[in-house]
Order: structure tokens, then sequence, then C-alpha cells
């Protein structure tokens, strides 16, 4: 049996709160599947999942909440604090997130998908932007941001502001882009944004196939 063709892959980076969620979603409702690295690490790291024994044994119990689970929070906490905290993390996370996204992409191959996006964070910090075809990324001005995620986790400016310095600037990110999506704006500019991304990735995923 012959193996169905990879899709056409897009990566959609932006920092914390930056409105990447909404630009997925978007395209979601245009007919492009995303896959949430984010959404795909809360499950590898649950109980009988592949993370949850390794990060448990890099971090200790002090992780878990009362359910047994790690508490996501918690380990935020230690991790946000501490640069090589986050890098060990992230050696035990990366890989396992990888794997599981893999499966997915190659599940949607067979159901005939020519394109996918794969949204998350740290795609350029983790080296991986050149899995991809083409790299989209998405970012806002940095008084938003910071009012955004406030709002979002309840958090204070403090802890919003050195959140946010754990990553790359959208400015920085830019630097990486094939395609930027500034969502400082209204809503509906964000989604006109968007829609003109779709046409573009459909169209190269068109020719690549023709």
């Amino acid at each position: 049996m012959a193996t169905a063709r990879p899709p056409y892959r897009v990566g959609i980076t932006g920092s914390i709160a930056s409105g990447k969620s909404t630009v997925a979603r978007r395209l979601k409702d245009r007919g492009i599947p995303v896959i949430d690295l984010d959404k795909v690490g809360h499950e590898v790291l649950r109980k009988r999942h592949e993370a949850f024994e390794p990060v448990v044994a890099a971090f200790g119990e002090g992780i878990l909440g009362d359910d047994g689970e790690i508490d996501r929070k918690k380990l935020g906490a230690v991790v946000f604090a501490d640069p090589a905290a986050r890098e060990r993390l992230n050696a035990i996370m990366h890989p396992r997130i990888r794997d599981e996204e893999a499966r997915r992409i190659a599940a949607m191959a067979e159901a005939g998908e020519t394109a996918v996006a794969t949204e998350a964070a740290l795609l350029i910090e983790s080296g991986q932007k050149q899995r991809f075809d083409f790299f989209v990324v998405v970012g806002c001005a940095p008084e938003i941001q910071i009012a955004r995620l406030m709002k979002r986790d309840h958090c204070s400016e403090e802890e919003a502001k050195r959140r946010i310095a754990s990553q790359l600037s959208f400015e920085e990110k830019k630097a990486h882009a094939d395609w930027v999506i500034d969502t400082s704006g209204e809503k509906e500019h964000t989604f006109a944004e968007t829609d003109r991304l779709v046409d573009e990735i459909k169209r190269r995923a068109a020719e690549r196939t023709s």
C-alpha cells in the first residue's frame, strides 16, 4: 500500500497572550487542521502518559496536585523562574510531543488533508522552525500583550512581564517569519488577515500537489 503524501506543513508561533490561538481557530474554521502542541503537552503530562513519570522524577512530587496529577501552575512557577529548569523540562517534553504530533499528521495525510498547521509558543526557541514549509508569526504591541495576560491568567503586571520576558519578543520572532499577523487591532482585522493567510496556504499546498 502506498504511503500518503505528507501534507504541506505550516508552523504558527507567537509569545504568550499574543493572539495565536485566535488565528489558529480561524484557520480551523476555514478548513486548515491545526495541532495545538500546548494541548498535546497537557495530554502527555497526564498519569499513564509518556511524560508524567520523567517530569515528576525531574522536579519532585511538589508539582503534584491533590488528585495526583501534575499541577501545571506549580510546574510553571518552577520553570518560568529558572532557565535551566525550562531547558530540563523541554528536553523531556519536546521529543514526546513531536512523536504524538507525527502520529496525528500521518492520520491526517491518510485522510487526504493537503495542509496542516502546528501551533506552539516555542517553535523558534526550541529550534523547530526548519520542520515547516511555511512559518507564521503572530504578535501584538507589548502593552496589549501584558494586559491580555493579566486578564486571562489573573496575574499581576510584574508576573505577566516576567513570563513574557522568558520568551522571544514579537519583534525578535518576526525575523523568522514567512508571514506576520499583528493582532493589536480589532478581532475583525485579525480574522481578515488570517483569511488572507488561509488563501496563501491553500494556494501553496495546491501548487505542490499539481
